[in-house]
């Protein structure tokens, strides 16, 4: 497993998404209320940009005609079919027992663990002021 730097969490307020690819692999990372969490940018259902489509929230239903929206702004709509999958975790509201979308762990984690390692450069001297978003893979 290695360790990416994605940016400064000052790059990424809340509410927003940043999308890269590490390794080969699509991956886009979200801030949702100051959390930081990373999903595979490739829909389980047919392979759609599924980190592209908009952000919305859960409609729940414990008694007929009483409509609850809960977690808004953490569920994600593939832009192709419409599915739904959690970003906290990549579980699918439209079939979760056969689908779901990868999750990564991203991490935030202080400019001073950061530069520690293979990040720092061997004769550029590195000075770090603000924490930087992490993920593993």
């Amino acid at each position: 497993m290695a360790r990416h730097v994605i940016a400064p969490v000052d790059e990424l307020p809340p509410g927003t998404r940043k999308f890269l690819d590490i390794d080969g692999r699509p991956i886009a990372i979200f801030n949702i209320k100051g959390e930081f969490f990373g999903l595979l940018n490739r829909c389980p259902h047919q392979g759609a940009a599924l980190c592209e489509g908009p952000l919305i929230g859960l409609a729940q239903s414990s008694d007929p005609g009483e409509i609850e929206y809960t977690k808004l702004g953490e569920i994600i709509r593939c832009p192709w079919h419409g599915w739904e999958f959690d970003i906290r975790t990549g579980q699918s509201y439209c079939d979760p027992k056969r689908f779901r979308a990868r999750a990564y762990p991203v991490n935030v984690e202080p400019g001073s663990a950061v530069v520690k390692g293979p990040y720092v450069a061997e004769t550029i001297a590195v000075s770090v002021e603000s924490d930087y978003v992490v993920v593993d893979l």
